[in-house]
């Protein structure tokens, strides 16, 4: 049914990796780099223009996404997906919040299960929009950048270090985090110094 399906979409070619990066972030199960991919290997000379489409497409779909979380909760995903990947995801974004949305861009967890449960938790949307943005076009355009530089053998280079390559990119992301968080605070201790030491 899921290979019908993949194989469906693309024979839609750009639109059918939209379509699909726009569920991606919603509800279906499988993610969108698998049809990224297939195309991809079809003419690496577009390899940059998919990534773009499916960038958008699942940009798109993530507000949906959101919306379901704020209406039926996160008990919804445990419905129509994996417990595990639920449970792990959960953890995730209680822990680290802002971050966990970055990481899902990276992990085997379906990313709809972010935009869904940053919905149920009243997680600020542009927030989740913006981090969105950031993971979700680090991993389009990371395989949309292999294809167009090396052709059809980025899928043997993607097969064989797929780990790596996110798990390097996510660390650069994490660590950018990090450095803006720790300015944003410092910057806001010493406004709140300055206001103290000079009462009005």
């Amino acid at each position: 049914m899921i290979d019908a399906t993949l194989n469906f979409l693309k024979d839609f070619g750009a639109w059918g990796l939209f379509f699909h990066s726009f569920i991606d972030a919603i509800i279906f199960p499988v993610p969108a780099f698998f049809t990224q991919v297939s195309l991809s290997m079809i003419n690496p000379s577009n390899a940059l223009w998919l990534a773009t489409v499916g960038f958008f497409g699942c940009l798109l779909g993530t507000p949906i996404g959101y919306w379901i979380g704020k209406v039926a909760g996160r008990s919804f995903l445990k419905k129509i997906l994996k417990k595990s990947w639920v449970d792990s995801a959960t953890e995730m974004f209680n822990r680290h919040g802002a971050a966990a949305i970055l990481l899902g861009a990276f992990t085997p967890i379906p990313f709809k299960i972010f935009t869904i449960l940053s919905g149920s938790a009243n997680y600020s949307l542009w927030k989740l929009i913006g981090y969105a943005a950031i993971g979700r076009a680090a991993k389009f355009y990371t395989v949309g950048a292999l294809f167009y530089c090396y052709g059809t053998f980025a899928d043997k280079v993607i097969d064989k270090y797929f780990t790596l390559i996110f798990l390097g990119i996510f660390i650069i992301l994490a660590v950018g985090w990090f450095l803006i968080s720790k300015l944003r605070s410092r910057k806001n201790t010493k406004s709140k110094d300055g206001g103290e030491s000079n009462p009005s």
